[in-house]
């Protein structure tokens, strides 16, 4: 038979784990949350697989160019570079990006594009312009040889689609780093 202190010690503990379960679904709901990424359009920035850290109470009046985002699918989750802000016109001409007239150095690219080049190929096939719709983004995969984004598929991403930024690498741990 328990005693009265041990039942106080169960309902005390019981209340304790019942706060921290709480706590950590409205987290992880609302604020924080780990991410797989599935795929390869990503690389060399994120590799298949990877779990990162995303940052969901990032304000979406304040997303900028260049932040890698997660975006809502209807079947699933996408992890892409946001490229083109509302109102932009964005060109891609001879693997050189241009916003509003002015060339935009992707200096994460250089990898791939050497890559590209060794294949005898373009690693982003020319566009544009076009002009990036209000309250939406155009987005891209680093490896746009293998990316389904904005230019095939993904269309433009409404902002309310755009669940949070990817802050850094959580796993593996040998791999463990800021997200830029």
């Amino acid at each position: 038979m328990l005693g009265s202190k041990s039942k106080g010690d169960l309902k005390s503990w019981m209340k304790t784990l019942f706060i921290a379960l709480g706590l950590s679904m409205v987290i992880r709901t609302f604020l924080f949350s780990p991410y797989i990424v599935d795929g390869a359009s990503m690389e060399p920035t994120l590799h298949n697989q990877e779990k990162i850290f995303v940052n969901k109470v990032h304000p979406t009046d304040n997303f900028n160019r260049g932040d890698i985002v997660i975006i809502k699918g209807p079947n699933e989750n996408y992890v892409k570079r946001i490229i083109g802000m509302p109102g932009d016109k964005i060109k891609m001409k001879d693997d050189q990006l241009f916003i509003n007239g002015v060339l935009f150095k992707e200096t994460y690219l250089s990898q791939n594009l050497k890559l590209a080049k060794q294949q005898g190929s373009k690693l982003t096939e020319d566009f544009g312009p076009i002009v990036v719709p209000v309250n939406h983004y155009f987005v891209m995969g680093d490896n746009r040889l293998y990316s389904k984004d904005s230019r095939n598929g993904l269309g433009f991403i409404k902002e309310a689609r755009v669940v949070g930024t990817s802050e850094f690498v959580l796993y593996p741990f040998s791999n463990v780093r800021n997200i830029k």
